[in-house]
């Protein structure tokens, strides 16, 4: 659920994600061509992606989400086919609008960013994105602690969902080990980080199924629909559209947000858009449900609360021994490892003479007094749906350059083209519906997953009203730029 922003963790990702791990092509710094169009001779096929996508969505927070669908009440029906139909419009989203702006562009979102809402804009956009790598990192320390504290039994109380405070002195200690370890690797650089991440993810999806057979084993029965349906009088917090949204938009950052512009400006087609179907529907579908099965299982035979649940390691443990440990600990470590590296270089890039293992140390901290915390973890669904409400409006500002501004007689890549360093029409119409949208959330009982659509609407619609209000002398629409429709 987490990916890039900052000029120089782009290249690190597409390293990372395999798309420029082997080879070195001359062009841009470094060959990542972080500020110019990637050329024919380096754009990369189909196999790159689909791989890429498998892996990076068979993560630490899968143990997270499956089980909390299960502790909100959620039906059989509704997360089965909700599922289904969320997930379908993740990859419509990637196809249609992320891979044909990536292709036609070939820009990293960074660099798009910064000719459309000038440089200190962007430096105020890794703010957000640093700290809230910062809290995505933490809670997949918790995940982790989960599973290494298993074999220290009694000693370390495990967090329930409705914990948000430390659970005891030896649980902040194995925090405190488990991030200074990660943070350790994250110095080293994203190269390492990305190969045991290649190695783990077709290992840890063979995980989740064993143990979603083991339970089906275990509950004797292969009927999903009566097995995941909550006992009457269950409250539920969620429901079909709930799901739907849910798994539309827990990467709202990446496809709406445009993130992945910096992944699929290597694609050679749009149509590699396509690829992102492995990561929904292995990650985000299989696996959801497969560690959904795994509460179901703990509180049907040990009468666990589903209010309050049970961690990722012990109900692993129980299902498929010291394999599933493994898996948890690893999933927690490849996602928080390349999101605590990301969250340095974000801070790095507002801090330029700051060096990239002072910022990732101070990442890291932040990151391991978040995991010490349960409260991120528990509260993953609505995190994650904060996270997009917060960042993906920007990718509407991107959406309204590309597609519609000179048909409505805008300037494209206007703080480029007039020499700015801040775009306050950018900023007025990014600010103001999420502003809005946090405010409803704070005072409203709707789920924070409901929230980026409408904000990243109103950001669009707000960005060509200011742009048309504010930015009258940047003249026509007309772009140097010969991919722009």
């Amino acid at each position: 659920m987490e990916r890039v922003v900052n000029k120089s963790s782009f290249c690190a990702a597409l390293k990372g994600s395999r798309i420029l791990e082997s080879e070195e092509i001359p062009g841009g710094a470094g060959g990542e061509f972080e500020r110019e169009p990637v050329p024919e001779k380096a754009r990369k096929g189909s196999s790159a992606f689909w791989g890429m996508y498998a892996g990076e969505h068979t993560a630490g927070t899968e143990f997270m989400i499956g089980p909390l669908f299960v502790a909100w009440g959620a039906s059989a029906f509704d997360m089965i086919l909700g599922l289904l139909l969320g997930n379908l419009l993740a990859v419509l989203t990637w196809r249609f609008l992320t891979a044909e702006i990536a292709t036609a562009r070939r820009l990293t979102l960074y660099y798009q960013l910064e000719k459309i809402c000038g440089r200190n804009l962007v430096v105020l956009y890794n703010l957000f994105n640093g700290i809230l790598f910062c809290f995505l990192a933490g809670a997949m320390v918790t995940v982790s602690a989960t599973a290494v504290g298993v074999p220290f039994g009694e000693s370390v109380k495990m967090p329930t969902f409705d914990q948000t405070w430390p659970t005891g002195f030896v649980w902040c200690l194995l925090c405190v080990a488990i991030g200074a370890a990660m943070t350790f690797v994250a110095v080293r650089g994203y190269g390492f980080v990305a190969r045991v991440g290649h190695l783990a993810a077709p290992w840890m999806l063979l995980v989740f199924v064993a143990c979603g057979v083991v339970m089906l084993a275990k509950l004797d029965s292969t009927n999903l629909f009566e097995l995941i349906d909550p006992p009457e009088g269950a409250p539920r917090r969620i429901g079909f559209w709930g799901i739907v949204f849910f798994a539309w938009f827990c990467n709202a950052a990446v496809h709406l947000g445009m993130s992945d512009l910096s992944i699929l400006r290597f694609a050679r087609k749009p149509s590699y858009g396509w690829a992102s179907a492995a990561g929904m529907f292995l990650g985000h579908y299989v696996a959801w449900i497969c560690a959904a099965l795994l509460l179901v299982y703990w509180v049907r035979q040990f009468g666990v609360d589903p209010q309050k649940g049970a961690m990722p390691g012990p109900m692993v443990f129980d299902a498929v021994g010291v394999t599933g440990l493994l898996c948890v600990a690893v999933a927690g470590w490849t996602t928080a490892n390349p999101t605590i590296y990301r969250a340095g270089l974000a801070f790095q890039g507002m801090f330029p003479k700051m060096t990239r293992t002072t910022a990732t140390i101070i990442a890291g901290a932040v990151c391991t007094v978040a995991g010490v915390f349960p409260a991120v973890a528990m509260k993953l669904l609505d995190f994650v749906g904060l996270y997009g409400t917060i960042l993906a409006p920007v990718g509407a500002v991107i959406v309204v350059d590309h597609f519609l501004a000179r048909r409505l007689g805008l300037a494209t890549d206007y703080a480029e083209r007039q020499g700015i360093r801040f775009n306050v029409a950018v900023l007025l119409a990014w600010a103001i519906p999420v502003a809005i949208g946090l405010a409803i959330y704070r005072t409203q009982d709707i789920n924070s997953f409901m929230l980026p659509l409408p904000c990243w609407l109103a950001c669009g619609a707000l960005y060509i009203l200011f742009s048309k209000l504010m930015n009258r002398g940047a003249g026509s629409g007309l772009s140097s730029d010969p991919s722009c429709p």
